[in-house]
């Protein structure tokens, strides 16, 4: 039975093996894994996706989609075809909707060397049958998917490498049916949903500003270039951030101090008012590590949760700004 609320669970591969999270109300620190999940055959797992009443899981390999119980039986499993042997440059990726009913899955088909453009294909969790596919005419490396925390659709960011970024949405309706959007841009990268859905966060794929926009239309709210943060010119905006709380996004800043070591500021908006805040404090060896949950926390690491609270402000005056 899938609780109708349930708890956000996240994975991490380690060993072989995928580690199922759930983060709990009020819990720090170091995450136990709530369920461990063993790939068949030595499936080199790409990809992962746990339903929140832990039973089941999905994952993608370079070639194909599989469904495991918590067990360790398999479900069903798709092959993409035909087989691909090249090893590098596509990484397959999958989300589950909050339901846990349907598994998205995105095939990064072209740079496979499968032919054609890659493909976004929603399963059916409990069958593996096929509910709808979209050929999406990008030649993507990987996509990022992003669930729609009240409605359900699935938003998902195929990036291009040096081409760019293209953003599309999908949707199921209450006939079943699933309708695809494809957003006009191909030169912003999707960052984050905000928790109460009602906006979402891209990134300048240039790097040279951060944009609101309101869901579902994609009508930008406010625009803040690196400027409105107070840096110079040659400092940009990383592809990396989000939602801290509903009313308060993390946006990084990134550059090079004067003996051309990289750098990295976690700076808050007040994305009510577009109003640039103060900063925080965030321990990672990347900026791609910091996952902000929309609750005032946010995940680093392996993983180990954080809040404000655990965290300091002081922001350090070697930086250099405008």
């Amino acid at each position: 039975m899938i609780p109708a609320r349930p708890l956000k669970a996240i994975t991490r591969h380690r060993d072989g093996l995928i580690h199922a999270y759930t983060i709990e109300s009020g819990a720090l620190g170091m995450l136990e894994p709530a369920a461990v999940f063993r790939p068949p055959g030595g499936d080199e797992v790409v990809a992962s996706a746990v339903r929140p009443d832990l039973e089941r899981v999905v994952y993608t390999t370079l070639n194909g989609v599989v469904c495991l119980t918590r067990a360790g039986d398999p479900v069903w499993a798709s092959d993409f075809e035909p087989h691909s042997d090249v090893r590098h440059g596509h990484r397959p990726g999958c989300a589950l909707s909050p339901d846990g009913r349907t598994a998205w899955v995105y095939r990064p088909d072209a740079m496979a060397g499968r032919g054609g453009g890659d493909r976004w294909v929603v399963y059916d969790v409990d069958t593996g049958a096929v509910l709808a596919r979209r050929e999406l005419e990008t030649v993507g490396h990987a996509a990022g998917h992003h669930v729609h925390p009240v409605d359900g659709s699935v938003y998902l960011d195929v990036g291009e490498g040096q081409d760019g970024s293209v953003i599309f949405r999908g949707t199921t309706g209450a006939d079943g049916e699933v309708e695809f959007v494809a957003y006009p841009w191909w030169d912003r990268c999707l960052i984050d949903l905000a928790p109460g859905g009602e906006q979402f966060m891209t990134v300048d794929h240039g790097q040279a500003d951060v944009a609101f926009h309101r869901h579902p239309d994609g009508d930008v709210l406010f625009t803040l270039p690196v400027e409105a943060f107070g840096y110079p010119e040659e400092t940009f905006v990383e592809w990396s951030g989000g939602y801290l709380t509903p009313d308060t996004a993390v946006v990084v800043l990134g550059g090079e101090d004067q003996g051309e070591e990289e750098w990295f500021r976690y700076h808050l908006v007040d994305v009510q008012t577009g109003t640039v805040g103060g900063e925080i404090a965030v321990e990672v060896t990347n900026p791609y590590e910091f996952v902000p949950l929309g609750d005032g926390s946010w995940l680093t690491g392996g993983p180990v949760r954080r809040s404000r609270a655990t965290a300091g402000t002081d922001p350090d005056p070697a930086i250099p700004r405008g």
